[in-house]
C-alpha cells in the first residue's frame, strides 16, 4: 500500500523524491537552500546522477514537494508513477533549442542581407526568450533565495552582452547552452536507465498453485510458505526452495556467474534468475521486498547516496569556487576602466566571457558519474560496493588478507576419518555429533549433517538441552545430562578428554593435512573426526592477476592446524599464510598489515570473519551466494564462488579513480586555459559556452564508459600449475 498524506506526515522513515529539472551543482545547492529551512543540513542527500532526493527526517511530503518547487524544480514521491511521457515533453528542451537556432539564422541572414536592425534583433530576442525562458526563470527563484548558479550566471552574460550590443552572441551563448544542457540529459539518462535495468529483472506477476491450480497473482501479493510455478524461459518472480522438477537456472543477475547452474528439490533459486528449460514448483522462502534482488538493489541504491572522498573534496570547492569567480569578474569588469583607464565595453565582455567559464558543472558532475557508472557495473557482474569510499579505497589497497575456508577452499567439506576413542558405537557418537552440530553455524557442522545423512543416522529427536558456541575452539551442548564439547585439540586439553592416544591420532592426521575435531564430555575422549575440504577452483588464477597488477603482500589466515593452512595456501600459489589462529588473532594479524603495508583489504566468508573484515580497510565478502548476513557484513560483496570476480573489482576500482582523475584535469584544464584567454581578449562568449559545456559533456562521457568496462581476462587460461 502506498502511504497517504496524513500517514506520510508522521512517518519517520527515510523518503525517496524523484526531481527533474536539476542540471548541475550549482542548481543543487539552490535546492538545498530552499531545504535547509524546512529539513535542516544533513537531514537529507540528493544524488545528481540518479535525481533522487532521499529525506531522513519526518517532514510532510507535500512540503517537501513545494519546497523544491519553489527553487525551480518539480518532484514527486518515487512510489508514486508517472504516465509515459509523450514525445513533445520528452525533448522539450531540443525543440526550444531548435526553434531558437532557426530564429537566430534568419535574423542573421536579414541582417547580412540589409534588412533593418529592429527587425532582426527581433529575432534574435526572439531566440533568446524561446531557447532561455527556463534559464532566466530558475535564475530569478535562484535570485529570490540569494543563491548564484549557472543560470544566473548565463543570464548575466546575456544581458550584458545585449547591453553593448553583442545580440549575435547573446543569442548563440544560449543556443549552445541549450543544446548542451539537452546532451548532457540525455547522456545522465543513460546511466539512470543502467540503474533502472536491474529493478527491472524481476517479474511484476507470478504463477501461484493452490489446490492443484495456477492462478497469476502480482508478485507483490504472494506470502510466504506459497508453492509458484517457474516455466521454461520464464524469470523466477521471487527466493525460494524447489519443491518439485529439476532444471538449469541462469543466475547472472545475481551473481554474475554467465554458466547455469543445474537445479533440484531442496536447492535454492533467486528472483530475477532466469529458468532455462525445465518446469519448477518453488516454495516461496522471502517476500517480494525482501528477495535477495530487492535487498541489491536497496544496496546499489544506497551506495550511491554515500559520498565518495574525492566528490565530497571537490564539493567543497565549488562552493567557494562559483562566488569567488563572481568577485573577480566584476573586480576584471571596474578595475581597468577606472584605475588603468581602460576601454570600459572590453573589459566588461571579458568579465561577462569569465562569468561563462566560471560554472563549475564539468567539475562537479566529474566523480557522481563515474562512481555510479562503476557501482552499477559492479552490480551487474555480481558484486556489490557500498559506496564510492569503498571504491576509492579498493584502488588504493597494497595487500590483502584471505580467510582460508570458504573464500579460498569450496567450503564443503567432507569426513574422511573416524577415529572412536570409547566403546560406544559409530552411529551412536555421530547421532550425538550431529544433533549437536545441527544447531552450529560453523562450515564444518555441514560436513557431518552430510555424514549422517548419507549413513541414514536420525538425529533430529535428540534433545539438546543447552547448546554454547565457544569461538575459535569449538561448541558445547548438554544431552541427557551430560555436557559435551566438540572443537579443537585447546578445547580438548582445557577440559581433559584429548588423551595420549588422541593427541598420537591428531599427530597423524595432521601429516596428513586433515582438519581435526575432537569429541568428548569433561575427562573423557569419545571420538576424533578428520576431514579435508578442497581449494576453490580459480583460487590460483586469481591470486596469480592480483599479482600481476602490483598487488604481492598476499597473507593466508587460517584457524585450521599449520599442516592443512600449507597445503592449501601451496595450491593456492599463497607465499605467505599463517595458522591455528584464534579470531582475535585474526584481527591483529590484520592490523599488523595495516602498520606495515597501509591500505589493507579482509577476503572473508561474511559470517565468521565479521572482526576481521570489521578492522581491514575494505572487507570483502566472498563467494556467499547472496546470504542475508554477507550482505550486512562487509564493504564489498562478491555474489559468486567465482574468485576471478576479486581481481575484477580492483581493476574496476583503479579505472574508475583513474576516470575521475582525467575527468578533474580535463575540468580545470579548460577552466585555466580559458581564464587566461579571457584575460588576453582572445576568448568571446559563444567560445567559452562551447569549451565549458563541451567539458561537461566530455567528462559524463568518459566516466559512462565503465558502464561497460571489462577487464578482458575472465576466461584467460589459468597460470601453469592450476
Amino acid at each position: 500500500m502506498l502511504p497517504n498524506d496524513k500517514a506520510g506526515a508522521t512517518d519517520s522513515r527515510p523518503k525517496t523524491f524523484v526531481v527533474s529539472g536539476v542540471c548541475c551543482s550549482t542548481e543543487e545547492n539552490v535546492m538545498k537552500k530552499s531545504l535547509d529551512s524546512l529539513l535542516g543540513a544533513g537531514m537529507y542527500s540528493y544524488n545528481s546522477v540518479t535525481c533522487e532526493l532521499r529525506v531522513d527526517s519526518s517532514a510532510d511530503e507535500q512540503e517537501v514537494i513545494a519546497r523544491v518547487r519553489q527553487a525551480g524544480f518539480d518532484a514527486r514521491g518515487k512510489q508514486f508513477r508517472v504516465a509515459e511521457i509523450g514525445f513533445w515533453k520528452k525533448h522539450e528542451t531540443a525543440w526550444y533549442a531548435g526553434a531558437a537556432t532557426a530564429l537566430t539564422v534568419v535574423g542573421l541572414l536579414l541582417e547580412s542581407e540589409g534588412a533593418s536592425l529592429s527587425l532582426s534583433r527581433g529575432l534574435l530576442l526572439c531566440a533568446i526568450i524561446v531557447g532561455g525562458w527556463k534559464i532566466f526563470v530558475k535564475a530569478w527563484k535562484s535570485m529570490r533565495l540569494r543563491s548564484l548558479d549557472m543560470n544566473v550566471l548565463m543570464s548575466i552574460a546575456v544581458a550584458g552582452a545585449l547591453a553593448i550590443g553583442k545580440w549575435n552572441e547573446g543569442a548563440a551563448v544560449i543556443i549552445l547552452f541549450a543544446f548542451s544542457l539537452m546532451l548532457e540529459s540525455y547522456s545522465a539518462a543513460r546511466s539512470r536507465r543502467a540503474i533502472g535495468s536491474l529493478m527491472r529483472l524481476s517479474p511484476e506477476e507470478a504463477v501461484v498453485l493452490r489446490d492443484g491450480k495456477e492462478f497469476a497473482v502480482a508478485a507483490g501479493d504472494v506470502p510466504v510458505g506459497s508453492t509458484i510455478v517457474i516455466r521454461p524461459a520464464e524469470r523466477i518472480p521471487l527466493d525460494g526452495v524447489v519443491a518439485g522438477g529439476s532444471s538449469a537456472v541462469d543466475e547472472s543477475p545475481i551473481t554474475g556467474e554467465s554458466t547455469p547452474v543445474k537445479k533440484t528439490a531442496g536447492q535454492a533459486v533467486y528472483a530475477g534468475s532466469i529458468n532455462q528449460r525445465g518446469r519448477l514448483t518453488v516454495n516461496v522462502t522471502k517476500g517480494f521486498e525482501e528477495t535477495t534482488l530487492a535487498r541489491i538493489i536497496h544496496l546499489v541504491e544506497e551506495a550511491q547516496h554515500k559520498r565518495a572522498p574525492m566528490q565530497t573534496m571537490v564539493d567543497r570547492f565549488a562552493a567557494v569556487y562559483t562566488p569567488v569567480m563572481l568577485v573577480i569578474a566584476v573586480l576584471v569588469a571596474l578595475v581597468p576602466p577606472l584605475l588603468l583607464q581602460q576601454p570600459l565595453s572590453e573589459w566588461f565582455y571579458r568579465a561577462l566571457v569569465l562569468l561563462v567559464i566560471a560554472c563549475p558543472c564539468a567539475l562537479v558532475i566529474s566523480t557522481p558519474i563515474t562512481i555510479v557508472s562503476a557501482l552499477t557495473n559492479a552490480a551487474r557482474h555480481g558484486i556489490l560496493v557500498k559506496g564510492g569510499k569503498h571504491l576509492e579505497t579498493l584502488a588504493a589497497v597494497s595487500a590483502i588478507a584471505f580467510d582460508k575456508t570458504g573464500t579460498l577452499t569450496e567450503g564443503k567439506p567432507r569426513v574422511t576419518d573416524f577415529v572412536p576413542l570409547n566403546s560406544l558405537s559409530r552411529d551412536h557418537t555421530l547421532r550425538l555429533i550431529a544433533a549437536i552440530e545441527f544447531r552450529s553455524e560453523h562450515h564444518l557442522a555441514s560436513a557431518v549433517l552430510a555424514e549422517a545423512s548419507s549413513a541414514s543416522i536420525p538425529f533430529d529427536t535428540v534433545g539438546v538441552d543447552a547448546f554454547e558456541a565457544l569461538p575459535g575452539l569449538g561448541v558445547k551442548a548438554t544431552i541427557a545430562g551430560t555436557t559435551y564439547y566438540l572443537g579443537n585439540r585447546t578445547l580438548g586439553r582445557t577440559h581433559g578428554f584429548c588423551s595420549a592416544t588422541a593427541e598420537r591420532e591428531i599427530e597423524r592426521l595432521a601429516r596428513e593435512d586433515k582438519t581435526v575435531v575432537l569429541f568428548g564430555s569433561e575427562g573423557t575422549p569419545v571420538c576424533i573426526l578428520a576431514m579435508t575440504d578442497a581449494a576453490r577452483r580459480h583460487t590460483r588464477s586469481a591470486i596469480h592477476r592480483l599479482q600481476r597488477m602490483g598487488i604481492r603482500h598476499l597473507v593466508m589466515l587460517s584457524g585450521d592446524d599449520w599442516g592443512t593452512a600449507e597445503r592449501i595456501a601451496e595450491e593456492a600459489g599463497i607465499e605467505e599464510f599463517r595458522g591455528a589462529l584464534m579470531p582475535e588473532e585474526k584481527v591483529a594479524a590484520v592490523e599488523e598489515m595495516k602498520r606495515r603495508h597501509g591500505t589493507v583489504a579482509m577476503v572473508g566468508d561474511g559470517i565468521n570473519d565479521a572482526p576481521a573484515l570489521a578492522v581491514s580497510s575494505v572487507g570483502i565478502a566472498m563467494g556467499v551466494g547472496g546470504t542475508d548476513a554477507a550482505l550486512e557484513t562487509a564493504d564489498v560483496v562478491l555474489m559468486s564462488d567465482d574468485l576471478l570476480r576479486l581481481p575484477y573489482v580492483f581493476g574496476l576500482s583503479r579505472k574508475a579513480v583513474s576516470v575521475i582523475t582525467q575527468n578533474i584535469i580535463l575540468a580545470v584544464t579548460v577552466k585555466i586555459l580559458f581564464f587566461i584567454l579571457s584575460f588576453a581578449g582572445v576568448a568571446t562568449l559563444w567560445m567559452a559556452v562551447l569549451a565549458d559545456d563541451g567539458a561537461a559533456l566530455a567528462v559524463i562521457l568518459n566516466g559512462l564508459r565503465l558502464l561497460s568496462f571489462s577487464d578482458g581476462e575472465h576466461h584467460d587460461p589459468p597460470p601453469p600449475g592450476e
